[in-house]
């Protein structure tokens, strides 16, 4: 059996996969944390990757590795490839100032989506690179390389400085549709041009790891963790997938790229050589557990709960912005309650309206994409809801897939390393059960939250 080892670098923790290159079985799995906040010292996610590897049992058999891991991170070395502050993470919103900054500069949003294919907001490296020079011009001066968390773990995992066309693209300095680094976009956010990492093609071998053990286990060149995720859920053209993270974001896998000038839409590039039109929002999941929290009670409580009150929750309406928002772009919102009556001020209407709130933002984000699938795949840790399952087809107004749990960002990584090994295409592999969800549309629902989502 020739193994294959899929790595998640995420946000809150780092996952391992180890696959059977040819079927795609799993064969083992291992999991550590990642400290919280919106700036980590990259160190933590190298010893999370050590001890999750540990736990799924090391390389030993694996033949190829790849690392997909969040996006848009910065991070900032110095001459000796020494770390030179902490990076800072996509969901860090201090840089909001500076992307406006960066927009009006250029000539504004069309010029930039023109450029880079995307109208870069707080989450893209460019904007955090001018909150760098601005406010830590020390660190800025000592910055002589910079990469995206996926790079810098395959950096320290086989030595060679070297990114994707996919994770490449969520910088803001370089274009999908030339394929190439915009480092003019860069000096000019910059002030200076640091060493980037050579962008390798999908198929392309990113060295092997010598970071553990003696044998040799080459490696991919890793992604983006929607990038990633979109391998992993085996995304066709003609899908779209919202997927339900740390992050919500709705994307589908394109022939062409995109460039939309309103900058709802980020015109990705994807793991196999074609485009992942996306649209991501910052909150997501966490709407759920703070809810639940709010509320003294366990997520399957919360979904109790919700299902046990009427559509539309009453009128009750939960505009889910609780650490600002990406899109729309309002770094500095939060959320709200609309429609709070004796009658809808029990623990069930809150709960319902936290699901449909939850679902009407990522509604508005599938909306953006501008497609029209006969389905919708739901993935994620918040796919794994009940309630959310059940009301997501009124919500978007189609029948919703949920393919069966699974780590879908390091499984699209294994699936890249597996590619790696051989084969015009990733391999095909089998996909495991999924549950199909249906309803009745319920519009009512997107029209309550239209209303009052703008309302401060």
């Amino acid at each position: 059996m020739t193994l294959v080892a899929g790595v998640d670098s995420s946000t809150q923790s780092c996952k391992v996969v180890i696959r059977d290159a040819r079927t795609g079985t799993l064969v083992r799995q291992g999991r550590a944390a990642h400290p919280e906040g919106t700036e980590v010292d990259p160190e933590a996610w190298w010893e999370a990757l050590r001890e999750a590897l540990t736990r799924a049992g090391g390389l030993d058999g694996v033949e190829a590795m790849s690392v997909g891991a969040q996006q848009h991170g910065m991070v900032c070395l110095d001459d000796s490839g020494d770390v030179v502050r902490k990076a800072l993470l996509w969901n860090d919103t201090r840089s909001a100032g500076a992307a406006a900054d960066l927009v009006r500069e250029l000539g504004g949003p069309e010029r930039w989506a023109e450029a880079v294919g995307s109208v870069p907001v707080a989450s893209f490296t460019v904007t955090k690179l001018r909150w760098l020079a601005e406010h830590e011009p020390d660190s800025a001066r000592r910055t002589a390389k910079v990469c995206l968390p996926h790079d810098w773990l395959t950096w320290r995992l086989g030595g060679e400085f070297v990114t994707d066309r996919g994770d490449a693209s969520g910088t803001g300095y370089w274009s999908p549709a030339a394929g190439e680094y915009r480092t003019d976009l860069l000096r000019a956010a910059f002030g200076a041009l640091p060493e980037l990492p050579e962008v390798l093609g999908p198929r392309d071998g990113a060295g092997e790891v010598k970071a553990f053990g003696d044998g040799t286990v080459r490696l991919a060149p890793g992604t983006g963790d929607n990038m990633a995720a979109a391998l992993g859920v085996g995304a066709l053209p003609g899908d779209v997938v919202v997927s339900i993270g740390t992050s919500g974001t709705a994307f589908a896998v394109a022939g062409s790229p995109s460039a939309d000038p309103s900058g709802a839409v980020a015109g990705f590039a994807d793991a196999t050589g074609r485009f992942l039109p996306l649209v991501a929002t910052l909150n997501a999941a966490r709407v759920l557990d703070a809810t639940a929290r709010l509320l003294g009670v366990g997520l399957d409580e919360l979904d109790r709960l919700a299902l046990a009150a009427p559509a539309g929750a009453g009128g009750l309406v939960y505009v889910p912005y609780l650490e600002g928002e990406r899109t729309p772009n309002l770094p500095s919102a939060t959320g709200s309650l609309h429609g709070l009556t004796l009658g809808t001020s029990t623990p069930a209407h809150l709960a319902r309206a936290a699901v449909e709130g939850l679902l009407c933002h990522l509604a508005d984000a599938f909306d953006a994409l501008g497609l029209d699938p006969a389905r919708v795949l739901l993935i994620g840790g918040g796919a794994r809801s009940e309630a959310v399952r059940r009301i997501a087809p009124a919500v978007f107004g189609r029948p919703v897939v949920v393919p069966e749990p699974g780590e879908y960002v390091a499984d699209g990584a294994a699936r890249q390393a597996a590619w790696l090994l051989g084969g015009d295409e990733p391999p095909a592999w089998e996909a495991g059960g999924s549950e199909r969800y249906e309803a009745d549309p319920a519009p009512g629902i997107r029209d309550r939250y239209a209303e009052v989502r703008g309302l401060r």
